[in-house]
């Protein structure tokens, strides 16, 4: 794809201009931060001497910063630090979790504070283009503040800086640092930053602790009511394969090992008291409701607020879904189809929402591909679940197939935020209750009207 040199100059000033905020932030406290926003307009003002006195604060403020640079270039600290993160995170929420902070010179470091440095602070070009192709569409007119307002957040996460305790010399302390995720997916961590400001409190020195680490951001989820879901016990050929041993057939297959859960009556005792092990008996279970959750990830930009929507809409079912007695299949379509199944003895929901963690925009390839890649699985499912991003005539035609094939259907289109527009529910008509439209930024309420 061509690109213009003009927008890539834009980029690139965009890069400079918020890698300077960035460092700043780091740099200098929120005092030092104001000092040097008044040496800065004082030079500005400082040419009209006749009109104001501006000029007189200017040199010395900039003595402050020079001193307090020049101070803070003594800082001098070794330290070697152990992070211990959780194993998941959520986008939008805080993550707790401990640094222990090891001092390895030989005086105790007092005044310190802690900070994460982000492997990728910045969005690459491919995010940021995006991000400005949407906000072209969403907002064609000359209005700069409408153009700039977007809820979508391209800096993968917001850390603070933590105060820590003295640490005397070749000890360790420990810290409680909090991070927000913004972005799902893998946040990369490349270290830490150990702070301590100068006497005047405006400047930061700083020492680096090279500490690579790794946290897998989860799509945000919304509390889901009791929905019907659409759908009832359908047979599935083979259903041991393909579910725990809890169901209604009672068709004796095999012995086993018990596994936590297994209900007592299944338990063989004879068995038992010959091995010396508990050991449960094994059931056929072949009819069971499975539903279908099918990921629409056609859409033309990525990263969207949409299509993120679009995520967390189906994180959140997959949820609800995995805590019922049902199978859940994830259909989607990515660089190939996709069909991952959870429920019943097999994969959990934490590993269902680790791959909707890494679902991408599929811009390439058509809508077809994930129809034919449902269709040829609902022989199996007792119902779908739909999330759209658009509405179009070949998402219609789809439900339209799958309302033909008798597969009960709950339809759920996410739109752009501010443009909740009545859509025509089209093949849904019939039934307008498992048909419903959400605004991308406000799904969290729709959500939860569902009955």
């Amino acid at each position: 794809m061509d690109v213009s040199p003009f927008l890539r100059i834009i980029y690139l000033c965009y890069r400079v201009l918020a890698g300077l905020r960035y460092r700043a932030r780091r740099r200098f406290t929120l005092t030092g931060l104001g000092v040097v926003g008044g040496f800065l307009v004082a030079g500005l003002m400082s040419p009209d001497t006749d009109n104001n006195v501006a000029y007189q604060a200017f040199t010395p403020l900039a003595a402050l910063i020079l001193v307090s640079l020049g101070w803070a270039a003594f800082f001098r600290g070794r330290f070697q630090a152990e992070r211990r993160l959780p194993r998941f995170g959520t986008a939008g929420h805080p993550v707790k979790y401990r640094v222990s902070l090891r001092n390895l010179t030989g005086k105790t470091q007092t005044g310190l504070v802690l900070m994460e440095d982000l492997a990728h602070p910045l969005p690459t070009f491919v995010e940021w283009r995006a991000l400005q192709v949407a906000n072209e569409r969403r907002n064609p007119s000359f209005r700069f503040w409408e153009r700039r307002r977007s809820p979508l957040k391209l800096t993968p996460a917001q850390a603070r800086e933590w105060p820590v305790l003295p640490v005397r010399a070749q000890e360790a302390v420990d810290v409680e640092l909090e991070i927000t995720p913004l972005r799902r997916g893998v946040l990369k961590l490349a270290g830490l930053w150990v702070g301590r400001a100068d006497p005047l409190g405006l400047v930061r020195g700083l020492a680096k602790v090279p500490l690579p680490g790794t946290l897998l951001v989860l799509p945000k989820r919304y509390p889901l009511g009791a929905i019907p879901l659409p759908g009832s016990s359908r047979y599935q050929q083979g259903g041991v394969a393909f579910a725990s041993n809890v169901g209604q057939s009672d068709e004796f297959v095999a012995l086993r090992d018990y596994r936590k859960g297994d209900p007592l009556r299944h338990i063989h005792w004879r068995s038992w008291a010959k091995t010396g092990k508990p050991v449960v008996k094994e059931f056929e279970d072949e009819f069971f409701v499975r539903h279908a959750l099918v990921l629409d990830t056609f859409t033309r930009h990525d990263p969207s607020d949409m299509f993120e929507e679009a995520v967390s809409v189906a994180a959140s079912f997959a949820c609800a879904v995995g805590d019922q007695e049902s199978l859940l299949d994830l259909l989607f379509v990515g660089p190939q189809s996709y069909c991952f199944t959870s429920g019943r003895g097999l994969a959990q929901t934490d590993q269902m929402l680790e791959i909707l963690a890494g679902v991408r925009a599929c811009e390439n390839r058509p809508f077809a591909d994930l129809e034919r890649l449902v269709l040829g699985h609902v022989a199996v499912v007792s119902g779908c679940i739909c999330v759209f991003v658009a509405w179009d005539e070949p998402r219609r035609e789809f439900v339209r197939k799958l309302r033909q094939l008798d597969i009960p259907v709950l339809v759920l289109v996410i739109v752009e935020s501010g443009r909740s527009a009545r859509l025509d529910p089209g093949p849904m008509r019939d039934d307008p209750g498992r048909f419903h439209v959400l605004e991308a930024g406000k799904a969290e309420e729709a959500l939860a009207r569902l009955t």
